[in-house]
Order: C-alpha cells, then structure tokens, then sequence
C-alpha cells in the first residue's frame, strides 16, 4: 500500500529560454545567463517534488520543458490570460487536494511543507488551505483542500499586497488557513545571491558564485565556496 498522501502538486513555470525568462536579473547577467539561473532553479524545484510523499505530480508548463524535467511528472500546457486565470485554471481542472507552487524558490523542501503535510493525510485536517508568503510580499505556495479557481481568480498578482489580498480572498471565503514558511523569490541577483547563501554546496549556489565572482567581481554568496 502506498504511503502518499492524496495530494496534487503542480509546479506553475516558464520554459527557459534567453530574453523570455528571468529578465530582471540582466543586467548584471547576460540574458543567457539569466536563463541558465532559471534552469537550475527549475530543475531542482521539480527534484524536491519529486522526493515529496505525494499521489501526483504536474508540471504547468509555458513552452516545452526539458526531458530530465518531465520526468515523473505529468505535463500540461499553461492557460492563458493573467497569472490568476492561470492559476485558477489549475484549480478548477484538480480532482482533489492540490499545492502549487512556483520555479522561483530553489531553496524551498519538504521540511517548509511540513505543517501541511502533516495536518492534511488525517481525517480531521485543521485548515482548509495553505499559503507560503513571499518577501516580496507575493506567495511561492498556495494549497487548498478543495480547488476552486474562484479563490484566486481576480486577485492581482506580482504587486507587494498580492500575498495580503490572496490570504483575505481565502479567509473572506470561510476557510482556515495555515501558513508555511516565507521564502525569497529569485526575482533579482541579489535575489539570487542571498537564496545561494541559504543552499551553499548546490549547483545553483555553485552558478551565482561563478557569475558573481567571475562576471561581476563580487564576493561570493555567503557560505558559498568556489
């Protein structure tokens, strides 16, 4: 008997490509750089899910991903309009309990998931839904038991209130709402090179050195060894 725990994780991303991801973080990076960031921010999100007691995997995809990133994962093509229709999309099309998240947080594990996946495999789960806020002031996670793109649809998405009016949409409709850790975005270098500090040892932490070292003459990320 399996062990998992009847929930969906979806991983809403962008296929990596220079100029069409990350480009806030050229300059200092070239945008091919930038996209290479992307990639190993990505891959090792999808790696961490992968490790996740989890019944079913999606991979939300804008473009094509790699094939060692469609593995073990089902992949489905991104809805269009604004990042809220294509986020209520994936509600709507969930059958069950669903998390997503997004490629920005490399960082992100299971021990931030913990509260929710310990309250959610028992009968009597204490919250409705989860939100992982951002120090952006955005979310990098949103979870509900029960799907319904209502909740997100219409919320306005990449401003510094985006979390606040997200969590207000939940509670205003009736639920109990947990929250996760917050996680830092890679929306900057500087992003970038605190969430390398946080993973030293890591491919990606290994690639922020490289580019802060190398191309920007700067001191690598704290913990981070060349």
């Amino acid at each position: 008997m399996s062990n998992n725990i009847d929930l969906t994780v979806a991983v809403i991303a962008k296929q990596c490509l220079p100029g069409k991801v990350k480009t806030r973080l050229s300059p200092p990076l070239t945008p091919e750089g930038a996209a290479a960031l992307a990639q190993l921010s990505l891959s090792r999100t999808l790696a961490t899910v992968r490790l996740l007691p989890v019944s079913r995997r999606l991979l939300v995809m804008d473009g094509t991903p790699a094939t060692q990133d469609a593995a073990d994962f089902t992949v489905v093509q991104q809805a269009s309009g604004g990042l809220d229709e294509r986020l209520a999309a994936i509600c709507d099309a969930a059958t069950g309990p669903l998390l997503i998240i997004g490629m920005d947080t490399p960082q992100f594990s299971a021990d931030h998931l913990a509260p929710l996946l310990h309250d959610w495999p028992t009968n009597a789960a204490v919250h409705d839904a989860w939100l992982g806020p951002a120090t952006d002031g955005g979310f990098w996670a949103l979870a509900l038991r029960r799907p319904d793109g209502a909740l997100i649809r219409g919320v306005p998405m990449s401003t510094h209130t985006t979390g606040a009016q997200q969590l207000a949409r939940l509670s205003a409709a009736g639920l109990r709402v947990g929250m996760l850790p917050e996680l830092r975005d890679m929306d900057h270098f500087s992003d970038a090179l605190t969430i390398a500090g946080e993973i030293p040892g890591t491919e990606f932490a290994r690639a922020v050195n490289e580019a802060a070292v190398v191309g920007l003459g700067s001191r690598p990320a704290a913990g981070v060894t060349r």
